[in-house]
This record gives C-alpha cells, sequence and structure tokens, in this order.
C-alpha cells in the first residue's frame, strides 16, 4: 500500500511538470504518517531523516502539494494549519474549546446544511476547511452534571 501511494504522488508530481526530489517525498510521507500535523511537527519528522530540511522548505513544499490536491490543509487551534492526506479529507473537525480535543466526522453529518446554502443561496460549500467549535461530550458531562 505505501509503495503504492508513494508512486501515486510520483506520477502525479510528475503529470504536472514537477520533479519528485527527496523533500517532496519526506513531507508528504510526514504528513501521511501524523494524519493531521502542524508544519513545525512535519518538519520535526521531516528532520529525524534529513537534518538538513529547513522549516521554509516544508512549508514552500506544503503550499505547493496542497495546490496540487495532494495535501489538504484545515485551521484548528486559533489559525494554525493542520495538514492530511487530500485522500483523507472527506471529513470536517469538531473542536473542544475547552479541553481541545478535535473529533472528525462524516461531511454527510452537515449535508443538509451544505443542501441548504446550495439550494437557498447557490452556494457551493468546501467543507475540507470546515472546523466547528464548540465543547464535547465530555466537558459538557463535568458542567451539566
Amino acid at each position: 500500500m505505501k509503495q503504492d501511494l508513494r508512486r501515486a504522488w510520483d506520477d502525479e508530481l510528475r503529470s504536472r511538470g514537477y520533479r519528485v526530489t527527496p523533500q517532496r517525498q519526506l513531507v508528504l510521507e510526514a504528513v501521511a504518517s501524523l494524519h493531521h500535523a502542524t508544519p513545525e511537527e512535519i518538519a520535526a519528522s521531516v528532520q529525524e531523516t534529513a537534518s538538513g530540511v529547513n522549516i521554509s522548505t516544508v512549508y514552500r513544499t506544503l503550499e505547493l502539494l496542497d495546490n496540487l490536491g495532494l495535501v489538504r490543509h484545515t485551521h484548528l487551534h486559533h489559525g494554525v494549519p493542520i495538514y492530511h492526506l487530500a485522500s483523507e479529507a472527506d471529513h470536517l473537525h469538531l473542536e473542544c474549546q475547552e479541553c481541545g480535543r478535535v473529533l472528525q466526522v462524516s461531511q454527510e453529518a452537515i449535508r443538509p446544511l451544505i443542501t441548504a446554502l446550495d439550494e437557498g443561496q447557490g452556494f457551493e460549500t468546501d467543507v475540507a476547511h470546515l472546523t466547528v467549535f464548540g465543547r464535547c461530550k465530555e466537558c459538557r458531562g463535568k458542567t451539566d452534571a
């Protein structure tokens, strides 16, 4: 599976006219293994293998990979971008403002909202960037008890 995924990344980069560089491969591998990670966390993971890769290279690489549709980002924790593979971006995030826990839910959970915005406003929703803030079940239980 990992080899198939790497081949798909390489094919996508080449088909768009980009070289497959070790830095790009390392960033993609870090995003895949960390699932939801900040650029700093991705850089730390990359630097375990290639200590010469600096944070600015990681930021530029993430921007390119995001533009190419290989990774996606969302903003959690007061705007910090969190990256994950685009192939795993079919969910939205619920962030508890008390404990900081982040839950993932299917886009189907908000299908009525997506439909209402489309039909009522003609608005196409990009839920890949959507984070809903509130209080998780556990935190609500602490204050409701």
